[in-house]
């Protein structure tokens, strides 16, 4: 389980499908093989350790669900260790099981900040509601405004400068994990209906 709040910009050093190797600092500190690491939002085991450079094997099933399968040697990725018990919670709940792919459409500056709009697959739409979260790319952000397959987030200049949208432009596809709450939910609503439904029928004929 990781938080959102990206550690530091690690960088691609080479792909070897499945391998991946990457370079990163503070997150291999007390690293050990075997541990979790979300590379731009996505769950991943670290397979080998190296000085400053870490593999991690990527399955078919991580590549068609996420945008790694666009990353080249020499692209930033975001990194961020798990949570550990008892620390500090300072985005939201986040599984790194990428729900699909987004588009990033548009950046307008507002003051020092940005509003940056993406598009997201319908099948993850209905999650999508104005001041839920996201996590963008492993990036814990607030929606600010949604509409249809679109949703806007505001980006304060420090989350800029420190995680990959800073280096983004229009159309870079983006990995998008919707809030794990929500999900429980609607699950727990389909299966409660038709019991709800049955006792209000049963409910009916004894009125009768």
């Amino acid at each position: 389980m990781f938080t959102g709040i990206v550690e530091e910009l690690g960088k691609v050093v080479s792909i070897n499908v499945p391998v991946f190797t990457i370079e990163g600092n503070v997150t291999l500190k007390g690293a050990k093989l075997g541990d979790s690491i979300a590379m731009n939002g996505v769950c991943l085991t670290l397979t080998s350790l190296k000085g400053r450079q870490f593999t991690v094997d990527v399955t078919p099933e991580t590549q068609r669900r996420s945008n790694l399968d666009f990353l080249k040697p020499g692209r930033v990725v975001n990194l961020e260790r798990p949570l550990a018990y008892g620390g500090r919670l300072g985005g939201h709940l986040v599984e790194g099981h990428v729900d699909g792919v987004g588009k990033l459409l548009s950046i307008k500056p507002e003051r020092e900040s940005n509003i940056v709009t993406f598009q997201a697959p319908s099948s993850i739409s209905r999650y999508i509601v104005e001041k839920g979260f996201i996590a963008i790319d492993g990036i814990s952000l607030t929606i600010v405004s949604e509409n249809a397959n679109r949703f806007s987030v505001a980006v304060i200049p420090y989350t800029y400068r420190h995680t990959t949208l800073g280096a983004y432009k229009p159309g870079a596809p983006v990995n998008l994990e919707v809030d794990i709450l929500a999900k429980y939910v609607e699950r727990l609503a389909q299966r409660s209906a038709p019991r709800t439904s049955r006792k209000a029928s049963a409910k009916h004929k004894a009125a009768r």
